[in-house]
């Protein structure tokens, strides 16, 4: 059963052979079906069609680049679990939680969402431990960890359940905090995700070194990016570097299993890119089946954030309407 947020699951030639002779790509690498499961009073239909025609359909509608007008609450600090937390809150309404990933920062990831998303919800949006502005005295970073400050921080706050959306390590720590205290999150949406590591994700982690990092720009965005996001100075970014190579080695925290996953009590929207450089879509597949009550959207050419054509500085990608999907999924019941 999905409902009406559930627009599709899009399937890429890789992942057809995973779901049966059902599914099938006639014009070759670049082809893709779509099933749309649509519910109402009690009628069920169910429809194959050319993706690009879905495409059009379901998302004819561009998001457009939100400006950065919401009104800034200037920022508080919060002292949780030994560390400093900085964080941000804007709008009225019920809690949305928002997250973000690994090397950058809550301002960051979401500011170009967050006047559309204020206008509905109150928005809690924190610097990740040792990110930009928060602290991090034990130089240590686990998801595991940061799912207790995250928990900590909504303890300070007197909010027992939340919405939430994370995207990669923001998305990581969502499960944790699912699978830690199933009641608290009350639908998630988890965008470029993983609930394990691979030996891929090892060797990438791997490569990562205060040496290769750059002056100008790589994959991280070079200091010149990252001393914009991270302010306490080059040595909090060349920390950063030594955490994200230290998970190759770490084998505990993101080690979720099928049945880890099947606690989570959360409604989940699973958004994945198709050519994640970091995960590929079996990852999202295997959370997908694992979680009770989840849907999955496969973005075609959809890169690791598939909701922004652009990591430094995000900008809101034109093929997926994020805030309109996000809006329609937590207003769903």
């Amino acid at each position: 059963m999905r409902p009406d947020w559930a627009l599709a699951t899009v399937l890429t030639p890789r992942m057809l052979r995973m779901f049966g002779p059902c599914y099938n790509a006639s014009k070759g690498r670049k082809s893709v079906v779509a099933e749309i499961q649509i519910e109402k009073g009690g009628a069920n239909m169910t429809k194959c069609i050319p993706a690009i025609l879905m495409l059009v359909m379901a998302f004819a509608s561009s998001a457009a680049e939100s400006r950065d007008t919401a009104e800034d609450s200037g920022g508080k600090t919060v002292d949780v679990n030994g560390m400093s937390m900085y964080y941000e809150t804007f709008g009225r309404g019920d809690p949305l939680l928002l997250l973000h990933g690994f090397s950058s920062s809550g301002r960051e990831s979401w500011q170009i969402f967050r006047e559309q998303l204020a206008e509905k919800y109150m928005l809690i949006i924190p610097d990740l431990r040792g990110h930009g502005r928060s602290t991090n005295p034990s130089k240590m970073f686990t998801h595991r960890q940061c799912a207790k400050d995250i928990s900590a921080l909504l303890d300070h706050l007197g909010i027992r359940g939340v919405r939430a959306a994370g995207i990669s390590s923001g998305g990581m720590t969502l499960l944790h905090m699912a699978t830690q205290q199933p009641e608290r999150i009350q639908a998630m949406i988890l965008i470029g995700a993983t609930h394990q590591f691979t030996d891929e994700n090892r060797r990438i982690q791997g490569q990562a070194t205060v040496e290769s990092l750059s002056q100008d720009t790589d994959m991280w965005g070079g200091y010149k990016e990252m001393r914009r996001i991270h302010l306490h100075g080059d040595e909090q970014i060349r920390e950063l570097r030594r955490q994200f190579r230290a998970f190759k080695d770490n084998f505990d925290d993101m080690n979720l299993s099928g049945q880890d996953l099947k606690k989570i009590q959360a409604k989940t929207l699973i958004i994945h890119g198709d050519r994640d450089e970091f995960f590929p879509v079996e990852v999202p597949v295997e959370i997908y089946k694992a979680i009770p009550n989840s849907a999955l959207w496969i973005v075609p050419n959809g890169s690791h954030v598939p909701i922004t054509t652009s990591r430094f500085p995000p900008v809101a990608s034109d093929k997926v309407p994020f805030v309109r999907t996000a809006l329609g999924f937590f207003a769903d019941k």
